[in-house]
């Protein structure tokens, strides 16, 4: 299987399909869809592309698969495995101008977008109408994008990941084929669930250019908790305690005294450094959220927290939160002259104490600059090391401790990514993960996209990659 170079006839006839604005060969529009928010090496597409509706995106792949051309799907690039990377050269879409939020049908839950809709924008109009959309990445990141990485974030406990947010999608496959899976219903046993197969796919099975996603209503009130504690062990131990007493919290983040100092030093909120949970409850009535608190409060106090905070306000959690979302952007500015790798692993819940454990030592041992931070409440470990550019030894160092921390996680259970997808980065684990499950996906691949077009490179190994 042999890609091609896009020739000048080529370029012509992509460009006859969306006109001369919306195609472009130009230096800077090239450098600018060669990499995303991660540490691998940019790569550049051979053009860039901009459809505004599906029949153009079916136009576009139905061209590119005829003629054995790679195309790569383009949300805002602010994912962190490499995965819109276009490794293989090719055609990128980029879905920035396929940006309508078609449909909000407010009795029924739900909204209808396209693939470039930005999920902060989607919310801001839905917040007049009491509604919101869920999964709370952090990032600018479009529904297309999220869709395809399966992404996650704070709201994740409660609410669930994207995938469990996505009633119906429109895609457009490898051939050009336009299929729509899934219902309006809040639920379904009609069929195999293609929507679960497509989200999380990363783009190489099909490109997603219309959604139903699931709206909840906007809590009648909310209670945000910080707590502290002696050490991280401890604070693992009251994370899966939480999580055991059945207290559903919408957001229970962990923090490290590193973190802490740095939002601190960034953001001036004058928190206490040390090993920090910050802890969001939704509810319906400000009694219930009183003995949700109570009840955490105790299971804090007996596990010997130092300080427990209840009764956050609004501005000072909104600060809390923003200033955990810009974490990593805040710790990549702290450490100029050095790149980063963020170790995005997943457990059971009973397990994460001892993963966080983990993570802490090998921290420690590294003597490179390194955060450990968590989506502690669906025990999702985030550690950030910051390597020296161009520092053999000290990269050498980060990928063994990486590889040791994907390997404890996967023998507990867990998932090599938690939530930022295989990409680039986190293929060498896939066979450890899946087994002989691995070939199945490598079947449905080729079942889906024969000749291979859509974000090669990535998931998978490949002779072309």
């Amino acid at each position: 299987m042999k890609f091609r170079r896009i020739k000048q006839t080529h370029k012509t006839d992509l460009e006859s399909i969306v006109g001369h604005e919306r195609f472009s060969t130009g230096e800077s529009n090239l450098e600018l869809h060669s990499k995303d928010e991660s540490q691998h090496p940019p790569c550049q597409p051979e053009a860039v592309i901009w459809p505004v509706n599906k029949t153009e995106v079916s136009e576009i792949l139905q061209y590119a698969n005829r003629h054995m051309i790679p195309v790569t799907g383009w949300g805002s690039g602010t994912s962190l495995e490499g995965n819109p990377i276009p490794v293989l050269n090719g055609l990128v879409l980029d879905f920035s101008r396929m940006n309508k939020i078609i449909n909000i049908r407010e009795a029924d839950f739900q909204a209808d977008v396209e693939p470039g809709v930005v999920y902060q924008d989607l919310n801001r109009k839905l917040r007049h109408k009491g509604l919101f959309f869920p999964p709370d990445p952090g990032a600018r990141a479009t529904i297309g994008g999220m869709i395809a990485n399966n992404a996650s974030g704070t709201r994740t406990v409660r609410y669930g990941s994207t995938r469990a947010n996505v009633l119906r999608l429109t895609v457009a496959l490898a051939n050009g084929e336009v299929i729509k899976t899934g219902s309006r219903s809040s639920k379904t046993s009609s069929g195999y669930d293609l929507i679960n197969l497509i989200v999380g796919s990363e783009g190489t099975l099909g490109i997603v250019v219309e959604a139903t996603v699931r709206l909840r209503g906007l809590p009648e009130d909310l209670s945000a908790v910080i707590v502290t504690f002696p050490n991280v062990d401890s604070a693992g131990k009251a994370v899966f305690e939480i999580m055991r007493s059945g207290l559903n919290p919408a957001s229970l983040e962990l923090l490290a005294p590193e973190c802490v100092a740095l939002i601190n030093k960034e953001k001036n909120l004058g928190l206490k450094v040390s090993p920090t949970l910050f802890i969001e409850f939704h509810g319906p009535s400000r009694n219930q959220l009183e003995e949700i608190t109570e009840m955490t409060h105790d299971i804090c106090e007996s596990i010997g927290c130092h300080e427990f905070r209840p009764g956050i306000g609004r501005k000072e959690r909104d600060d809390i939160l923003n200033a955990r979302h810009e974490l990593a952007e805040t710790i990549k500015r702290n450490h100029p002259g050095r790149s980063h790798v963020v170790i995005d692993v997943a457990v059971p819940v009973s397990s994460y104490p001892e993963i966080i454990s983990l993570a802490r030592e090998e921290s420690k041992k590294a003597e490179i600059p390194g955060y450990t931070f968590s989506h502690a409440g669906d025990g999702n470990l985030h550690l950030v090391f910051m390597g020296k550019i161009g520092d053999k030894k000290e990269w050498t160092i980060i990928d063994r401790i990486n590889e040791r921390i994907v390997s404890k996680a996967l023998a507990m259970g867990g998932t090599a990514t938690g939530e930022h997808g295989v990409g680039i980065g986190k293929r060498k684990f896939m066979e450890a993960e899946h087994g002989l499950s691995l070939e199945w996906m490598k079947k449905i691949k080729n079942l889906f996209d024969p000749n291979g077009i859509l974000n090669p490179g990535k998931i998978f190994f490949s002779s072309f990659s």
